[in-house]
């Protein structure tokens, strides 16, 4: 497979304000994005005693699919573990779920085994453990090629919180992030339980309101259409619009240029673009 490394960067403006835009989502077709930095020390190292990868989480997440390539690419067999699928996605597999099981995802609805083999390679929910540096140092190396010198804050927005980590630990820049799964205290958790020098922890900023992850909200959809019409520029439905609307609320206290890293994500739109229009579709 072939990787646009280091991934393109570009200049948008966005309510009268310009942006850089890091775009991981360009890495690849179908190993992009925040998966493909986290997931890329598997790619890059040898691993002759794997012969299965495991994991579990959501039936639509972004890591479930990018595990269901990296394990393509590298020969192995791919499980993934569940709670539950809903009864609409069994009867109109889309998404996510869809392109992981056309990949040859083994999906299981029951608790991940405890005991594995020694030939079976387990992965965090969402790719949240120490490998995941190897592949965001190198994004870090990127940016700071870029970025030498200038007065820049990196800025993206946070599930577990492991790619604004491990950037804040290789730049010299700020890293600034917000959590979209849980509050600030959850994430700064997370921080914690991967690194224990708070010294290279990203700052967080705050939602101006309480969102409930993977619930809709109208102002979601509503900036994402607005930045798809003013930029050119496709965002994930899921993370994207939250980190926006915290990032357009904190600009005059950041001050320096911004850039935003885009993780791509796109193929969790079909799932969600689905989910919009069964609850908006009557205004």
């Amino acid at each position: 497979m072939n990787l646009q490394l280091p991934s393109p960067l570009q200049q948008i403006r966005f309510r009268g304000v310009d942006f850089y835009l890091k775009r991981d989502d360009l890495i690849s077709d179908s190993f992009s994005g925040n998966k493909a930095r986290k997931f890329m020390w598997f790619l890059d190292h040898e691993m002759p005693h794997i012969r299965q990868v495991c994991s579990y989480g959501s039936p639509q997440s972004n890591a479930m699919y990018s595990l269901s390539v990296l394990a393509k690419m590298r020969g192995w067999d791919f499980h993934y573990y569940v709670d539950h699928v809903a009864s609409y996605l069994k009867a109109d597999p889309h998404g996510n779920y869809l392109y992981a099981l056309q990949n040859g995802m083994q999906l299981h609805e029951e608790k991940a085994p405890r005991d594995l083999s020694e030939d079976t390679l387990w992965i965090e929910e969402g790719g949240r453990q120490a490998e995941a540096e190897y592949g965001i140092k190198m994004l870090a190396e990127e940016l700071a090629r870029d970025f030498g010198g200038r007065d820049l804050s990196v800025f993206l927005p946070s599930g577990t919180g492991t790619t604004a980590l491990y950037l804040q630990k290789h730049l010299p820049f700020p890293v600034l992030t917000t959590p979209c799964v849980g509050d600030a205290a959850y994430l700064k958790a997370q921080f914690l339980s991967l690194e224990e020098d708070e010294s290279v922890h990203p700052t967080i900023l705050v939602p101006p309101k309480k969102y409930h992850f993977g619930k809709l909200y109208r102002e979601f959809f509503k900036i994402w259409i607005e930045l798809k019409e003013k930029t050119g520029v496709t965002f994930d439905l899921l993370y994207d619009p939250p980190g926006w609307l915290v990032l357009l609320e904190h600009l005059e206290k950041i001050g320096n240029e911004i850039c935003y890293i885009h993780q791509g994500g796109l193929i969790g739109n079909e799932s969600m673009l689905k989910r919009y229009e069964r609850k908006f579709q009557q205004s």
